[in-house]
């Protein structure tokens, strides 16, 4: 078995507007092996959500090309129905940035995880015709399904929400923002799935909130040997919990790193700017000159050139190839730092 759980190569999705198509993502590659936490990082409209979408297979037809192969299979090139019964919710699972508008406000919490055990749980045959699911559900009428019950509640034990069996009781509303988000983590991990794709999970929630959650989502994917993708613009988060960390830029990924290497020595320009934008001791900010480009029509060659002091023709016309500087350190730049910045 390969130890590569998830492999996307020249990823392109292009969206269509009113001023042209946007090309929200420009021949990404990357990969995340078993057990791994990558992170994903980079300002906001950079792409982020938009790969774990292409991931997921929730893109409409014909929005990405290039492959994501899961397991050896390319998600791309299967069937629709196929990647929704066997593997969205399933191998693959989906965490929020805002559990409040992934939860149903009007059905208890109780019912929309039973919901997803009638569906995804992972010792259910994915149904694929309408007579096995009409069968489906006369089976779970007359039992009730305790084993999918007790499955709910362990799951709610594990990701420390008070009182399991009284929240399932409760509507979303009735639950406060972390307990909301605990909710999520734990509906994605209860089909016990290889890839958890965590799309700024913490954002909408207080600071001292984050952490709790931070802590216990590395806490079960690791438990669980999960491989997580976790997007976020937040570089602390993700010195935290990340082995290694994947910086995109404007739909480009452009420094691929172990994350201590990451911090250590980073040899992208925009991945050095970016860390430099950070307070230091004195409570001092760098900005980084110049604007993130537009998705239609964007600048040719590395979308960063017209913020970049190092930049050349050859970046203006040509994207950098992909170059290994470093053990597992890969840099898209024609002209790299070569000391840490």
């Amino acid at each position: 078995m390969s130890d590569t759980l998830l492999d996307v190569e020249d990823l392109r999705v292009r969206y269509p507007t009113e001023r042209g198509p946007a090309e929200a993502l420009d021949g990404v590659s990357l990969s995340i092996r078993r057990g791994e936490v990558v992170g994903l990082v980079g300002e906001s409209g950079c792409g982020k959500t938009t790969l774990a979408r292409a991931i997921l297979g929730i893109l409409g037809p014909g929005a990405a090309t290039g492959k994501i192969r899961f397991e050896g299979q390319d998600i791309l090139a299967l069937p629709a129905d196929q990647v929704r019964r066997t593997l969205r919710g399933r191998a693959i699972t989906f965490v929020p940035q805002d559990p409040f508008e992934s939860l149903h406000p009007l059905f208890r919490v109780g019912r929309q995880m039973e919901a997803l055990m009638t569906w995804k749980a992972p010792d259910r045959p994915p149904a694929s015709r309408l007579v096995e699911r009409l069968a489906l559900f006369r089976r779970l009428g007359r039992r009730r399904t305790a084993a999918y019950r007790e499955a709910i509640l362990s799951g709610l034990r594990e990701v420390q929400i008070p009182n399991p069996e009284q929240a399932l009781e409760k509507l979303p509303g009735q639950m406060s923002g972390g307990q909301r988000q605990r909710l999520t983590i734990a509906m994605a991990l209860l089909p016990q799935p290889k890839l958890i794709l965590a799309d700024e999970p913490t954002t909408a929630l207080d600071v001292t909130i984050q952490a709790q959650v931070l802590k216990l989502l590395y806490a079960m994917v690791r438990e669980k040997g999960v491989s997580l993708l976790f997007t976020t613009h937040d570089l602390g988060v993700a010195s935290e919990i990340c082995d290694r960390i994947v910086v995109m830029y404007a739909g480009q990924e452009v420094e691929l790193a172990p994350t201590r290497s990451f911090f250590a020595a980073p040899r992208h320009p925009y991945t050095a700017r970016l860390l430099q934008s950070l307070p230091n001791e004195k409570g001092e900010v760098t900005g980084i000159p110049g604007g993130i480009p537009a998705l239609v029509n964007p600048p040719g060659g590395c979308r960063f050139h017209p913020r970049c002091d190092r930049a050349s023709d050859i970046c203006r016309t040509m994207r950098p190839p992909p170059v290994e500087l470093a053990p597992g350190h890969i840099v898209r730049c024609h002209h790299p730092l070569t000391v840490p910045a």
